[in-house]
């Protein structure tokens, strides 16, 4: 146990400084952000609710898919996962965060959801026909199990990997699989149910079966180009750097290709479906986001969100340098953004190409907050789980 103590103790030294600094400036430039987007709200109540939508789908995301790849990692094993873990147990505990700033959007259902006027639902068929599930009091019973279950989740996760770290046990271990067996399932579903809930349901009368699949694969893309930046800021300071190596960060650069693979693939599925298809209720959605300027975002998130990365993934020693991975992911961070704001925003201007000042602002301050949060969870305990079997040797050598 003094042994364990003691490798623990060594994987906290070195870090706080720099990670309290980044922080506080995490926190100066979100709350500056974040004072613009409510002096902005003052002036142009509907464009703050909806860009704040787009910003806190993003964040959100980032918490979400840390879980996700947490529970994969425990269920198929391997040193990458070991080396993520305490970023991304971190990152999932700030779901509690994110359910309170989930408030803004409680507050902005009346410009943000159609469904939610009267009058529109009493002239409408389709809204009558779903007003069974789209209605405010059924809408706010639902946010609040999935906020239950995600926090439940990441708790129970961190939990028990801290339980670990008092020294390993294949029963902790067993714990750890089988409850992300259940997680990863319970993740899929409600994660559907939220993206059908707080971003399909803006546009009432379109539909399509694998949306909820496009945003949990999204969001665990997210959550890996925000977490190896991390990773690589703290992979040259001893003792990380025994720990975070180049084939660590090969590993990650080749599981974020697979990653932007994947969401190439759910994004191109979901179009040939519904463009062979060509009903009058699923193709509007993709018209209004293929004229009036729109049509060139889409074709930039081909290029920045999969192609480029693509190309430069392919290099084995763009993957095997940390700063050149950091910036690849923070290059593709941006186009998570874009890609969210070109899914939600032409549903309230289809056929002109809208950008707000308040998009922006509103993405940065969630973000800045968001960070602050999650820094102080991160520095809560060892960035290394030092009783990790995957990486075990590593530490006390």
């Amino acid at each position: 146990m003094a042994d364990v103590e003691a490798r623990a103790d060594a994987y906290r030294m070195g870090h706080d400084h720099a990670l309290e600094r980044l922080r506080e400036r995490a926190l100066r430039i979100g709350g500056v952000a974040l004072v613009a987007s409510l002096v902005g709200a003052l002036f142009a109540q509907e464009q703050f609710f909806r860009s704040y939508l787009v910003a806190y789908m993003l964040w959100l995301g980032v918490a979400l898919g840390s879980m996700g790849i947490v529970m994969i990692h425990h269920i198929t094993g391997g040193r990458w996962g070991a080396v993520l873990r305490r970023p991304l147990e971190a990152a999932g505990r700030t779901v509690p965060l994110m359910a309170v700033l989930f408030v803004p959007i409680v507050f902005g259902m009346h410009d943000l959801y159609h469904w939610t006027h009267a009058d529109a639902v009493a002239h409408d068929p389709v809204l009558q026909h779903k007003a069974v599930y789209l209605n405010v009091p059924f809408f706010l019973v639902r946010a609040l199990v999935y906020f239950v279950v995600w926090t439940v989740l990441a708790m129970l996760l961190a939990r028990w990997s801290a339980e670990q770290d008092r020294g390993h046990t294949p029963a902790i271990g067993r714990k750890l699989h089988f409850l992300s067996r259940g997680g990863l399932l319970l993740y899929a579903m409600t994660m559907t149910f939220a993206s059908v809930d707080w971003v399909m349901s803006t546009d009432p009368h379109w539909f399509s079966h694998i949306y909820g699949v496009i945003f949990t694969g999204g969001q665990i893309l997210t959550a890996m180009v925000v977490m190896i930046p991390v990773a690589a800021s703290i992979s040259e300071n001893e003792p990380f750097d025994r720990i975070l190596t180049g084939d660590r960060f090969h590993d990650l650069g080749k599981l974020l290709l697979a990653f932007i693979m994947l969401w190439a693939y759910f994004a191109l599925s979901q179009y040939l479906i519904i463009w062979s298809g060509n009903l009058p209720e699923e193709a509007p959605w993709y018209i209004r986001r293929l004229s009036g300027g729109w049509q060139y975002v889409g074709s930039g998130l081909i290029l920045v969100h999969f192609v480029a990365p693509f190309v430069v993934l392919l290099s084995r020693s763009v993957k095997r340098q940390p700063r050149m991975l950091a910036r690849v992911a923070g290059v593709l961070l941006v186009a998570r953004f874009l890609d969210l704001h070109w899914l939600v925003t032409p549903t309230f201007f289809p056929g002109q190409l809208h950008f707000h000042w308040l998009d922006l602002t509103t993405a940065v301050g969630l973000g800045g907050l968001w960070f602050w949060f999650f820094v102080g969870q991160l520095r809560e305990r060892p960035l290394v789980p030092v009783c990790a079997p995957e990486i075990v040797e590593e530490v006390r050598a």
